[in-house]
């Protein structure tokens, strides 16, 4: 969450923020109920002086014998104890619901962000891998159909045993799988990156340290319960990403200047019902609710997070070029931005096999494959992320970044229909063939079962 005294003191500059964010958020009443907070708060303080006082008066009119008095005095202490116990009731109510408003208020974006309404204006920042390309996008077979006929992807059956937007990889496609794992996460280890492998269920606790919740309650998977009824402690989620877990496993805890920067890697399956995206992307895996994906997240000194962040855009960018794939780089808008996010820069992989209208000249599309994002204390503040500069030193929140490196569906969609041949076959790009036992090339296999069979073959 942002600084509430930030907001308290700048309350213009957090408007102009949000509006440029195109967020919704009602500043002045909140400002009125902190204000009112803040009242209660101190009004609970002056009670306390006053009856700490009458206690004191008690006791010396004990001493004087003074029975009378004492009594009268009793009964005020009484009185004020009552007081203190409905200002201070009244106080919690508002801070609980400030709080609760506090995680509903986006970040405020960095002042280097381009201002925007949203994608359109997202600032294209460079391009890498189109001077030489290898393919003619005008003869290739978009991936679900190829898919299909090597018999590598089968939204079908997927559909069949989970439902729409889950699918198989068999064969070939689910090694090609494995393969892009085991290489990406070589590369972030050449790149200083620790691995985790974190649990796949994180707690409300965890998914709001993150800011997926309460924004993003509807994207998720909730264990055991709808996403409508409302939630606690100690609810389960799927994993949306390995951001979460990784990002709170050092949730209330003080990190040590030598500690930092600290480099996480974690691959995890992912589990999202994009709710907000219904009807799109209904054919292929470009678009579906459970995904493999490397994640990379950076814990660093406050002074260091926007190097890191292009440190981390560099690191995300690694994986494409040594699979010589060709991409672009967005740097997004205020419009664009998430959540969380202070800054971010999107990773766009070139899928040549269907002809959108925003795809580049040589046509195809643009997949985000990877958001590399800084939080700034964002998600610091939510978690109780600290690290103490010097070990005599007051405690501070650290910066929070993270990247996919990458998100593996759209790399592998970008691989089947930028590497096909002319005769329905797939070159594996080189940097996957160790991973791969040395196989060159994907011929697909046989299909089985009576589905696999002409009209005329059936009985």
């Amino acid at each position: 969450m942002i600084d509430r005294s930030y907001l308290r003191e700048n309350p213009e500059a957090v408007r102009e923020a949000l509006d440029n964010r195109g967020a919704d958020v009602d500043v002045d009443e909140f400002l009125e109920l902190d204000e009112r907070w803040r009242e209660l708060k101190a009004r609970g303080d002056d009670l306390r002086h006053e009856r700490n006082q009458v206690t004191k008066r008690i006791g010396k009119l004990v001493a004087a014998e003074k029975f009378e008095e004492k009594e009268e005095a009793i009964a005020e202490s009484k009185e004020l104890k009552s007081e203190i116990e409905e200002v201070e009731a009244e106080a919690d109510e508002l801070e609980a619901e400030l709080e609760q408003r506090m995680l509903e208020i986006p970040q405020i974006p960095h002042e280097s962000v381009p201002l925007g309404v949203d994608e359109r204006h997202n600032v294209e920042d460079r391009r890498w891998g189109f001077d030489d390309l290898r393919i003619d996008a005008d003869e290739i077979t978009p991936h679900y159909e190829l898919g299909e006929e090597l018999d590598i992807i089968d939204e079908e059956r997927g559909a069949k045993t989970t439902g729409a937007g889950f699918y198989f990889l068999k064969g070939d496609g689910a090694r090609l799988e494995h393969a892009l794992v085991q290489f990406m996460m070589d590369v972030h280890r050449e790149q200083e990156y620790v691995d985790l492998f974190p649990p796949i269920p994180v707690t409300s606790e965890s998914m709001r340290g993150t800011g997926q919740l309460p924004k993003f309650a509807d994207d998720a998977y909730r264990l055991g319960g709808s996403n409508e009824a409302e939630y606690d402690d100690e609810d389960l989620w799927l994993c949306p990403t390995a951001e979460v877990p990784v990002t709170n496993m050092y949730a209330d805890e003080i990190l040590l200047q030598d500690d930092l920067p600290l480099k996480h890697q974690a691959y995890t399956p992912n589990f999202r019902r994009e709710a907000g995206e219904h009807g799109t992307e209904t054919r292929g895996i470009v678009r579906v609710h459970q995904f493999n994906k490397v994640e990379l997240v950076n814990f660093v000194e406050p002074e260091e997070s926007y190097d890191r962040l292009e440190g981390l855009l560099e690191e995300a960018e690694e994986v494409l070029k040594r699979l010589e794939l060709p991409y672009r780089i967005l740097e997004l808008c205020t419009g664009d931005l998430t959540f969380a996010s202070a800054k971010t820069y999107d990773i766009e992989v070139w899928a040549p096999g269907d002809d959108m209208d925003d795809g580049p000249e040589e046509g195809g599309r643009w997949l985000e494959v990877s958001s590399a994002s800084n939080f700034e204390a964002f998600q610091a503040r939510r978690a109780g992320l600290r690290y103490r500069p010097e070990r005599h030193e007051s405690a501070e929140y650290l910066h929070t970044l993270n990247a996919s490196g990458l998100a593996l569906p759209r790399v592998m969609v970008a691989i089947l229909e930028y590497y096909q041949n002319d005769d329905g076959t797939v070159t594996v790009p080189e940097a996957l063939r160790p991973y791969m036992g040395g196989q060159e090339v994907i011929e697909g296999h046989e299909k089985v079962g009576e589905s696999a069979l002409g009209a005329g073959e059936r009985e």
